[in-house]
């Protein structure tokens, strides 16, 4: 494959993620804590790092604080690693006064900055997908067939296609057709790439391999603003773009219900996707915490990360993040906590009606409780019907899940549920 530091790796950090709203109220979507200790940016920075692609720059426009902090604070390399990951944030310039206007447009506005780091190729990827990846030998494949891009392609069924850039690629390889979310039958008749009726298509999962000279040429001289939907389907008719065939699992965090279920379902005994690999881990934050401290309570499958305190409380089927505090009496089933970013100190936290965590005898289904809200005693949550979407002063419904923001307020004895008030 080429070296490391022939290939430059560009992380989409997203734009304003209205779909995952409040979760990115006051984050970026990449920044989006995931499976109780991570934040989605470490899979793609992960990635990179086990592929040997040490030259990461990641791009930001929303809400990026969050995220500066948690890149500057665990991604540095020492003095003698010839790598770094590096904030590259939407900026006015001479050239430029405008705010990213899609991923192609982003990547377009920082050319200088690739062009500097004389990188031979780049690889583009988004910071919102949950996946374990080999880059090193979508690279390797790209090489061998000398391509001016690859995009990374895995099978897709007939009922899934219209989520799907969908791509038709002939027996060498080669792609030759694209179409964005097709759905009509005679369309998708054409697409069909393999002989495998429960899978015939081919999805693009949003990774690009360019030759940097090809990259150049498209976005200084077409006016393409988003990769999936203008530069890739005007690729295939002048250069020649390659699919590498990625049969792992893979899923696209873009909406409240696919971050819910897919959180969920690492809570299972045979999760889809395992964080327990020695051999290509996902890196995250250090943090010096202590172990969890669980009283006389019934845990069945959960996903409990450090610093947690549970008393005579009763879970099931849930996640409990960083620093979660969880009183006497309370149930959970089918949640996501993300914990807090502190420990709650009385001398300063006086003037709060609600103590950080979960207060005694809640109940709560079918939630998502962001950082460092504050729930009061007799709280009871209940999902609300598939579909659902309401807002409140202090909750949000989406798609049927309940929501609280990330400091989050709910004073003792309130509901939430079918049948409540705003």
């Amino acid at each position: 494959m080429p070296s490391q530091c022939e290939i430059l790796a560009v992380i989409l950090g997203g734009g304003r993620g209205s779909r995952l709203y409040p979760l990115t109220k006051m984050r970026s979507k990449p920044a989006v804590p995931m499976a109780g200790k991570y934040r989605l940016i470490d899979i793609p920075i992960s990635n990179c790092i086990n592929s040997g692609i040490y030259r990461i720059a990641i791009l930001t426009q929303f809400n990026s604080v969050s995220l500066h902090r948690h890149v500057s604070r665990n991604y540095q390399f020492d003095n003698f690693h010839t790598g770094w990951v590096q904030i590259w944030a939407a900026e006015q310039t001479m050239q430029n006064t405008d705010w990213y206007q899609g991923t192609a447009d982003a990547v377009r506005k920082q050319l200088g900055e690739i062009r500097s780091t004389r990188a031979k190729y780049v690889l583009i990827l988004a910071g919102d997908h949950l996946y374990r990846m080999d880059y090193a030998a979508m690279a390797q494949f790209h090489m061998d067939h000398n391509a001016d891009i690859t995009v990374a392609v895995q099978p897709v069924g007939k009922e899934e296609a219209g989520r799907f850039g969908v791509l038709k690629r002939n027996a060498n390889f080669l792609l030759t057709e694209f179409a964005e979310k097709p759905k009509d039958p005679k369309l998708l008749a054409e697409l069909v790439s393999r002989d495998d009726p429960e899978k015939p298509f081919l999805g693009s999962m949003g990774i690009y391999l360019f030759r940097t000279e090809t990259l150049l040429d498209l976005l200084n001289n077409y006016p393409l603003d988003d990769f999936g939907s203008h530069v890739i389907p005007q690729a295939i008719t002048t250069h020649t773009v390659y699919g590498f065939d990625f049969t792992g699992y893979w899923e696209d965090i873009g909406t409240t219900r696919s971050f819910y279920e897919t959180n969920l379902a690492l809570t299972r005994p045979d999760p889809p996707f395992n964080f327990f690999d020695a051999a290509a881990p996902i890196y995250g934050g250090t943090r010096f915490l202590p172990g969890s401290k669980i009283y006389e309570s019934d845990l069945k499958n959960v996903l409990l990360a450090e610093g947690c305190s549970i008393k005579q409380a009763t879970i099931r089927d849930s996640i409990i993040g960083l620093r979660s505090q969880i009183s006497q009496g309370v149930k959970i089933e089918r949640c996501i906590l993300m914990g807090a970013d502190y420990y709650e100190r009385p001398e300063v936290e006086d003037n709060r009606p609600i103590p950080l965590g979960i207060g005694e005898n809640s109940q709560i289904e079918g939630a998502i409780i962001d950082k460092n809200a504050c729930i009061g005693k007799g709280v009871v949550i209940r999902p609300f019907p598939a579909g659902t979407d309401l807002d409140s002063d202090n909750w949000v419904v989406r798609d049927g899940i309940v929501v609280i923001p990330k400091n989050g307020l709910l004073m003792d004895g309130t509901y939430i549920g079918p049948g409540s008030k705003d």
